[in-house]
């Protein structure tokens, strides 16, 4: 059983693109799936897709995108974790490297990134900033 979901994605994510891999899997979930939403969107991933394996469950499979060799994901890092949640404002929304990354937020509108919840004046829980 995992305690963060959300983490353990990333750092999947993470993991495979410092071995240069085209893909990985990560258990399906409804929140992991807006996440990845957002991600194909910023133009972060390729794309992704839904497994269903024999035994019922599912998984997501995620294709990581690179750019002259290099992943186009620099850095990812979990910003609200489970034993400390971080809420923003709409006022106190992070600006990731000067606005070149992504903040994804989790608000009452549906899971968004920073520049969608500052258009719809709205703010929430700051999921994990994308560079």
């Amino acid at each position: 059983m995992v305690n963060d979901p959300i983490g353990d994605m990333l750092t999947r994510i993470r993991n495979a693109q410092m071995r240069n891999r085209p893909s990985v899997n990560t258990p399906a979930s409804t929140l992991r799936g807006r996440v990845l939403d957002v991600l194909q969107s910023e133009g972060y991933i390729r794309g992704y897709s839904q497994v269903e394996f024999a035994d019922g469950k599912n998984e997501f499979q995620i294709e990581l995108k690179y750019s002259d060799g290099q992943p186009v994901i620099r850095d990812i890092q979990r910003v609200s974790k489970p034993g400390r949640r971080v809420y923003a404002s709409v006022r106190n929304i992070p600006r990731v490297a000067d606005g070149l990354g992504v903040s994804i937020l989790s608000t009452p509108k549906g899971v968004m990134a920073d520049h969608e919840a500052r258009s719809q004046n709205v703010g929430g829980e700051v999921l994990c900033n994308i560079f």
